[in-house]
């Protein structure tokens, strides 16, 4: 029975655009993570000069706020794919546990 579901959730052609859409959107944005993350850390590997500048009058350096965006960017993207996520993919995962189970 449960062999039975599962090739016919596979075969249901909404869930493979859910798969697909899915895929592709973590896709994108686990390379706007990456591309923020590695590219801080090509920054401290390779241009440690521009990090060191100092920033207003105090002790603080360009590479500090720097580092906070990357942290802050990830945040946002994973707020962003859990938002798509329960509004667009788990309608859309309901609406095809409806269909195969009818």
């Amino acid at each position: 029975m449960e062999a039975d579901l599962a090739s016919r959730i596979a075969a249901h052609p909404s869930y493979r655009k859910l798969k697909s859409t899915r895929s592709t959107f973590g896709w994108w944005l686990t390379l706007a993570g990456m591309l923020a993350y590695y590219g801080f850390i090509l920054l401290v590997a390779f241009d440690k000069p521009l990090l060191a500048q100092k920033i207003g009058g105090g002790v603080t350096t360009l590479g500090m706020p720097l580092g906070v965006s990357v942290i802050v960017f990830t945040i946002i993207i994973t707020w962003i794919y859990i938002r798509r996520a329960n509004s667009e993919f788990d309608v859309l995962t309901e609406d095809i546990k409806k269909e195969v189970l009818k």
